[in-house]
């Protein structure tokens, strides 16, 4: 523990627990210490994250999940607690794509990501709830069987402006995969095309639900409302979390 609170870990004592448990044998305690002081994020190091109650495997490479996305989970579960289609776009681990399909039950689960070591990681997250992970540039890695039928879409974009990419924490800087946080100039350039695409793919009445920041929030509401989605802002101060959901009307047939 002396090392980690040496190394400024905030939380050293927790973080020396979850290491002593994660620990496979005790000689392994010491290399994993080491890791953490060095800067390695400490989900890295133990090789999970917590997600909405689940044990998320983790591996180096992967966009570790944040805690603030379970409100867009939580968003999701909200507004369409009957979906039986669901899909985690730029899923990363595949954390938010297993937690939607935790809290619905028996849904059609499909995943995908350009990064092929996300979709390693996320087929081990998804694989006991049945779920498919696709490799692939946002919707071209989807099996077109989907267009039409998406109830619940949700995309985890990368939405850090190129340029300040080197103002993030070591640990999200160092460790993490540039395409899971360059979000473009103004870092919404997935996002936009994420609003433009999702009409073909939503069912009527089904949502896009996207992660952005409160500086960005005015313009990727514009997004979706230039799509044509019914749109509005969901925001949690306490975990500075602003969820932008879009709404297909029924009636209406995407592009």
């Amino acid at each position: 523990m002396a090392a980690l609170r040496a190394a400024g870990c905030v939380f050293a004592e927790d973080e020396a627990e979850l290491i002593l448990s994660a620990a496979p044998t005790p000689d392994a305690v010491a290399p994993m210490v080491e890791r953490r002081a060095a800067g390695l994020p400490l989900e890295l190091v133990v090789g999970w994250a917590e997600f909405r109650g689940r044990r998320i495997t983790v591996e180096p490479g992967v966009f570790v999940p944040r805690r603030r996305t379970e409100f867009l989970v939580e968003q999701a579960l909200a507004r369409a607690p009957g979906a039986a289609v669901v899909v985690d776009l730029c899923c990363g681990s595949g954390a938010v794509g297993a937690a939607l399909a935790a809290g619905l039950g028996e849904v059609e689960l499909h995943a995908a990501d350009i990064d092929p070591a996300a979709v390693r990681c996320a087929r081990r997250n998804v694989a006991d709830l049945g779920g498919q992970v696709h490799a692939g540039d946002l919707f071209e890695a989807l099996p077109g069987g989907l267009r039409g039928r998406i109830d619940v879409l949700a995309a985890n974009v990368p939405y850090v402006p190129t340029d300040e990419i080197g103002l993030l924490p070591p640990e999200a800087r160092d460790h993490e995969p540039r395409v899971a946080l360059d979000g473009g100039a103004d870092g919404l350039d997935v996002l936009r095309r994420v609003a433009a695409g999702a009409p073909g793919w939503l069912a009527p009445g089904g949502c896009l639900l996207v992660e952005t920041s409160r500086r960005q929030a005015p313009a990727a509401v514009a997004a979706f409302t230039g799509a044509g989605l019914r749109t509005r802002l969901a925001v949690s101060e306490e975990r500075y979390a602003h969820v932008v959901i879009g709404v297909m009307p029924r009636g209406t047939v995407g592009p």
